[in-house]
């Protein structure tokens, strides 16, 4: 399958850099020219998810964590190389996690998608795909 690059780089910014900032807005991008799927919007939720985390925002994390869920539940357990099964039970654990420990900081494990998929995986080893 090929990949554009923006996808690319939304994985790399998400898994290694853990930039959610920077992955809104190439997700948004690829998101936008797609013609809007939901796949895309739940995954870029995610993101925007854990950078409301990032900064405090607990409530804002639930609420498009809780979304992002909505918009991924009808995909098969992988879907565009990586393992959405794995996210989806990651964004639920955080969310359940932060809706139990409302004053807790911290409480949400690290959320990484796993690539399945090695012509992928190969590329995102190659560096920077920018």
């Amino acid at each position: 399958m090929a990949y554009d690059l923006r996808y690319i780089r939304f994985l790399d910014l998400f898994n290694r850099e853990r930039d959610y900032y920077e992955c809104h807005d190439v997700m948004e991008d690829l998101w936008l020219e797609e013609g809007r799927k939901p796949l895309l919007q739940g995954l870029l939720q995610v993101a925007v998810g854990l950078y409301h985390l990032e900064n405090g925002n607990r409530p804002g994390a639930v609420k498009l964590l809780t979304s992002a869920l909505a918009k991924l539940a009808s995909y098969p357990d992988t879907a565009l190389g990586i393992d959405l099964e794995r996210l989806r039970q990651d964004a639920e654990r955080c969310c359940r996690q932060l809706k139990q420990s409302a004053g807790a900081t911290g409480c949400c494990p690290v959320i990484t998608l796993q690539i399945v998929d090695e012509q992928l995986r190969r590329r995102l080893e190659e560096g920077d795909p920018s």
